[in-house]
């Protein structure tokens, strides 16, 4: 049976949601060399300890293996995107949304190995997206890239040591990063219009990504080509200077972006110094979200300016989570608007995408 899932493959983090299920995966776009693991105490969840081989015609290097997400987080060697990244072409990337899609197919379906070790082959029909920018030159090849068979194994994470997971992708439906969030806020899961504001209505969407801020302007649901962009800015060009300024003045060095962001969004500041004490990171965290903030809310003016139709202004994704209490000192008197979880917003719309796809079988 094919499975129905949304994948949102983020620069900060990959996103999965399963037909059915409200709540998503999510896993770190994070890896790291991998090598056999003295565990002293074994992990009490999978997605601790994500400890993968990938193989995938769609690799540049094949049977690899990987600490993806958390267990690469802690790792010294571990990799993270760049701003020179592109997604739709990154290895990086890839291995880690089809270690989350077997992650996701493996534990939805009873376990039965074939002879030859293979478990169960999971077949799924996805939605996905890219950025504004990239969208246009990219979006063939990405899909390309994702359809096909891949194969996972996982070696010491608990409850799958050593199994093998095939998995066969029919097709990938790949939208715009902010487009499929609005799409997903204007209709129910049956796909009827919830909202007649959003659907029918002329809205602006700044989504804030880790290395990306796209600007969607949406009008009954189809995107405006000419006032829709993107900008090659994001999240991580104010954390990576973040954690070189906590590292200059304190020495504590975060691992990565993924740690930092974890202690803002969880409000906790403090830092322990080596033999000094404690340090609160706070007014660094301040001075850098402030500038980002500020940044964003100008691109949003000047969108707002030369498209005055737009109606609203929706700031999602990842970063406005992060920013929303900067954005909004920032914004000032001018109304934006945010909403709950808006990190997951995209996962659900590619989701809905997906299931429109299938709701259609002789386009499969």
């Amino acid at each position: 049976m094919v499975k129905l899932a949304g994948i949102d493959v983020g620069n900060d983090s990959v996103k999965v949601v399963l037909d059915g299920s409200y709540e998503p995966i999510i896993v770190p776009n994070v890896i790291a060399p991998g090598y056999e693991r003295h565990i002293l105490q074994e992990e009490d969840s999978p997605l601790k300890a994500l400890d993968v081989v990938v193989n995938s015609p769609k690799l540049s290097k094949n049977n690899q293996r990987y600490f993806v997400g958390l267990l690469a987080m802690e790792n010294e060697d571990n990799t993270e995107l760049e701003e020179t990244d592109n997604k739709a072409i990154s290895d990086q990337s890839l291995v880690v949304a089809l270690t989350t899609l077997a992650y996701v197919g493996t534990m939805s379906q009873p376990y039965a190995a074939s002879p030859n070790g293979i478990a169960d082959e999971v077949e799924f029909v996805i939605g996905t997206g890219l950025p504004v920018r990239t969208f246009p030159r990219f979006h063939k090849l990405f899909e390309e890239r994702l359809v096909g068979e891949h194969e996972v194994t996982f070696l010491s994470t608990p409850k799958l040591k050593n199994r093998t997971v095939k998995l066969i992708i029919r097709r990938a439906i790949v939208s715009i990063e902010g487009v499929a969030a609005l799409y997903h806020m204007a209709t129910h899961d049956n796909l009827q219009v919830k909202d007649e504001e959003l659907y029918y209505g002329c809205i602006g969407v700044c989504e804030i990504g880790a290395l990306t801020t796209d600007f969607p302007v949406v009008k009954r649901m189809n995107v405006d080509n000419q006032f829709s962009t993107g900008e090659h800015v994001g999240l991580s060009n104010y954390l990576d200077p973040i954690i070189r300024d906590v590292e200059d003045l304190y020495g504590y060095r975060f691992p990565s972006r993924t740690k930092l962001v974890q202690r803002i969004k969880a409000r906790n500041f403090i830092i322990q110094r080596i033999g000094e004490g404690q340090a609160d990171i706070k007014p660094i965290v301040d001075q850098y979200f402030g500038r980002a903030a500020q940044r964003i809310v100008d691109l949003i003016k000047k969108r707002w300016n030369k498209y005055p139709d737009i109606q609203c202004f929706y700031v999602i994704g990842g970063g406005a989570a992060a920013l929303k209490p900067y954005i909004l000192e920032a914004a000032g008197p001018i109304k934006l608007r945010f909403v709950e979880n808006s990190e997951l917003q995209n996962v659900f719309g590619y989701w809905k995408l997906a299931k429109n796809a299938l709701n259609n079988p002789a386009s499969i």
